[in-house]
């Protein structure tokens, strides 16, 4: 009988229990460390954590691709009883936020296909509606993003995205290139001036400002400005990307403003 390895990356306190192939995607059975103590939603006391999982209910949340197909995290969910006043909870994984059905890197990947890119075409990749694209974004934005501030970056990448076409809506994402094969979103902020740009360099702290050594964006001054601003030690450097996009801009110009060829009689 022939045996398949597959080499995926868990989120870290994540255990990977089981493997089923579903149609054109893959599905991981995941468990994780419950907690020894947790704090009731209704009369806020903290108690020693009495869980148990609750039966025949199997909770499927989308993940990273595999090899270019859909995955998804499927687990039973822990819930805990209030022994003050009853209430039960579910337990909240660390790889979701609660009352949604993907993960947070999920929303990551989705954050970084924005850039240079629309809410339209990033649905259309992922398989998801434009809706569920739209409101990652609002989540981000309505929710400030903690950065752990032991967390030691050195790169870092400043972006637009544009969640519209035609009616422009648009924001800054801050992105940690220390390890460019595992880019993070750090912070994501409304606007695309240099006050949103600034607005996502504050969220670090002094000492990561001081610590990272370059910033990745695109020609846009007002970026540049918050940038040199806030990153006092950092050069800039504008990748390939950028000036294509650039020159093809400027190519685009020059051909509007030169009159349309005439035919000779």
């Amino acid at each position: 009988m022939a045996s398949l390895t597959i080499d995926i990356d868990i989120p870290a306190g994540v255990t990977v229990c089981g493997y089923e192939r579903i149609e054109d995607g893959h599905a991981f059975e995941v468990d994780w460390t419950w907690p020894d103590q947790v704090t009731c939603e209704r009369c806020q006391h903290v108690h020693t954590a009495a869980i148990r999982v609750k039966e025949h209910t199997f909770y499927v949340i989308r993940d990273l691709d595999l090899w270019g197909q859909p995955s998804f995290f499927v687990y039973q969910p822990p819930v805990h009883q209030c022994p003050r006043c009853g209430r039960r909870q579910e337990v909240l994984p660390p790889f979701k936020r609660k009352h949604v059905t993907y993960t947070y890197r999920f929303e990551e990947q989705v954050i970084r296909w924005l850039i240079g890119s629309s809410e339209e075409e990033v649905a259309r990749r992922l398989g998801i509606s434009a809706e569920l694209v739209a409101t990652i974004v609002s989540q981000h934005l309505a929710q400030e993003q903690q950065i752990d501030p032991q967390r030691i970056i050195t790169d870092v990448g400043v972006d637009e995205i544009s969640l519209k076409k035609g009616h422009r809506l648009y924001a800054t994402v801050l992105t940690d290139l220390t390890e460019p094969r595992r880019p993070r979103v750090l912070a994501v902020a409304a606007g695309r001036d240099q006050a949103a740009a600034e607005a996502c360099l504050q969220r670090l702290t002094a000492a990561q400002r001081d610590g990272i050594r370059t910033y990745r964006s695109d020609m846009s001054p007002a970026f540049t400005a918050a940038c040199a601003d806030q990153l006092k030690h950092a050069q800039q450097v504008i990748d390939r990307f950028h000036v294509a996009k650039k020159l093809g801009e400027v190519v685009d110009e020059v051909r509007k403003k030169r009159p349309a060829p005439t035919r000779s009689s």
